[in-house]
């Protein structure tokens, strides 16, 4: 899911470790102990909103 949203959306590596970042603290306060499809979900949706206010 997160190789495709990056070549989707054109992200750069920088994106793409943020992105993971998020997920990690998503699923640390979920209370899971690995990254869920879910979890990058919601950071690529956070990811979106960022990008859309900002361009």
């Amino acid at each position: 899911m997160l190789r495709h949203s990056v070549e989707e959306m054109g992200l750069s590596a920088r994106a793409h470790d943020k992105i993971l970042r998020v997920s990690r603290t998503i699923a640390d306060i979920a209370g899971d102990e690995s990254i869920e499809e879910m979890h990058l979900a919601e950071a690529i949706g956070y990811r979106n909103l960022d990008r859309d206010l900002w361009t």
